[in-house]
């Protein structure tokens, strides 16, 4: 504030005392300015893990929808045709057993592993062998004479946070027709060798 002179006009106040007063509280400002970013930031790293936790979780449930629309599209596909399966994913939707292919939740490029039937299917009678299948990239399904799509499953190899047909990884989530979830089959991966027992 500057002081009263006789004619009732203000002299100019003293340079500094204004010029601090204004630097103060921009200094203020700024602090309360980094104290806000700085609570924003601990807001964000708290809620990322939560966020990136319940997508996760949403995609699970996905991956189950979608795995179990090809497991409903390969039992339509058998009613139009019995005794015969799909040997691709097109016939599926060619056949109006499936509106469109889906892809793996789970993965970024959205590939499947195709669930095939072997040429032997075992018994399932107490105590014997499971149906054994075998699981192939849906990349090289074209390059198998004749295939029998039973299903699908993710190809993705992380562990799961809940707990499907007593499966913890995603690559063990099957959903194929004629499953049995209580009696995982005998499974044969494409390109390695079968174990004999």
């Amino acid at each position: 504030m500057g002081r009263s002179t006789a004619l009732g006009r203000r002299a100019p106040a003293a340079p500094g005392r204004d010029q601090d007063r204004g630097r103060s509280a921009r200094g203020y400002a700024l602090i309360m300015l980094m104290i806000v970013v700085f609570a924003l930031t601990v807001g964000v790293l708290i809620a990322l893990p939560i966020w990136q936790t319940q997508v996760r979780r949403e995609n699970e449930q996905e991956l189950i929808f979608r795995g179990k629309q090809y497991v409903e599209a390969v039992r339509l596909y058998q009613m139009k045709y019995p005794g015969t399966f799909p040997q691709s994913f097109e016939d599926l939707v060619e056949e109006k057993c499936i509106r469109r292919l889906y892809k793996d939740p789970m993965t970024k490029e959205g590939r499947w592993n195709v669930i095939l039937q072997t040429s032997q299917v075992g018994e399932t009678e107490e105590g014997a062998a499971p149906q054994k299948v075998m699981i192939v990239p849906e990349n090289v399904l074209s390059a198998i004479d004749l295939p029998v799509i039973l299903g699908v499953v993710s190809s993705s190899t992380r562990k799961s946070f809940r707990i499907y047909n007593k499966q913890t990884s995603y690559d063990k989530w099957l959903f194929y027709y004629g499953q049995d979830p209580e009696k995982l089959p005998q499974i044969v991966v494409y390109g390695q060798e079968e174990k004999k027992d």
